[in-house]
């Protein structure tokens, strides 16, 4: 029998690769993380995360747990709604940014909807700055989102690399402006791209601007450009730019969940569906499929 808390415990490690960012999220201590991760080792009789002073992955072993912890955790909460006879209701306005549109967001959202079928859910999909004003103007009720740059509000999901990817066969001519494709303003991710290439004193045109991830995408496979973007979220048929064409870093991007002002009818269920992102949040950067290799400078 494997322990709920301990399970919660160790997704919270699995997706943040931080005992630290972990107790943070769980709002407990360092060492209680360390424990229930090292009991639930005790209990499945393997190690689970492999750690160092430096960082903290997980092992085979430990990949294969995210599945079971998923499963065990899910199946408690219907078991408890189930016999405490408790059944969410009201509308739940929740924002998701356009970096999810292409991700198994939608695998949770249904689940989401099957064991809370009371739920009225409304969902808007945007830019992450927009969604950060929507929430600030009261019209959103939870947001999974990307934070802005410094910020330190919102629970992590998971915390990730900015790289630039394009077509497989773009090439990069070093003498002359780079060709951009992003997102419009307010897009967080833009205006991480323009700042850093500005920081480096890097030429830089706008070859495509649209709204939408999947013209974005569409416009870097015809190999207009290229775009800033998650490392765990490349899109099929594009890959990073290697390191040889002298692009600048981009730095880390962290996916965060925020709640809106706090309306009774919808508290509960924001409650739930946050809890429901956390549990599966590793699904929503681990695809399928490994993306290829970097593309020719």
């Amino acid at each position: 029998m494997y322990d709920p808390v301990q399970l919660r415990t160790f997704l919270a490690v699995a997706q943040t690769l931080s005992f630290t960012q972990a107790a943070r999220r769980l709002g407990v201590r360092q060492s209680t993380v360390s424990q229930h991760v090292r009991r639930l080792e005790a209990a499945a009789g393997r190690q689970l995360f492999s750690r160092d002073t430096h960082r903290v992955d997980l092992t085979e072993d430990g990949e294969a747990m995210l599945g079971f912890a998923r499963t065990i955790l899910r199946a408690n909460e219907r078991a408890t709604a189930f016999f405490t006879g408790t059944r969410l209701r009201g509308r739940l306005r929740f924002g998701v940014s356009e970096d999810f549109v292409l991700t198994r967001l939608p695998e949770i959202l249904e689940s989401f909807r099957r064991d809370h079928p009371e739920v009225e859910l409304e969902l808007t999909v945007e830019l992450s700055g927009t969604l950060h004003q929507q929430l600030a103007a009261g019209r959103l009720d939870l947001v999974l989102a990307k934070r802005r740059s410094g910020d330190t509000h919102g629970e992590l999901v998971w915390r990730d690399t900015l790289v630039w990817i394009g077509a497989p066969r773009l090439r990069i001519a070093p003498g002359r402006p780079l060709p951009l494709i992003v997102f419009p303003p307010p897009g967080l991710t833009r205006a991480r791209a323009l700042e850093v290439l500005e920081e480096h004193g890097r030429p830089w045109r706008i070859a495509c601007t649209s709204g939408s991830l999947s013209g974005l995408v569409a416009a870097a496979r015809a190999g207009l450009g290229v775009m800033a973007h998650t490392r765990g979220l490349v899109p099929p048929e594009l890959v990073p730019v290697p390191e040889k064409a002298g692009l600048p870093e981009l730095g880390a991007v962290d996916f965060v969940l925020l709640h809106g002002r706090r309306r009774e009818a919808a508290q509960e269920a924001a409650d739930a569906l946050a809890s429901a992102i956390l549990a599966g949040g590793d699904r929503l950067h681990r695809g399928p499929d490994t993306p290829p290799g970097p593309a020719p400078a």
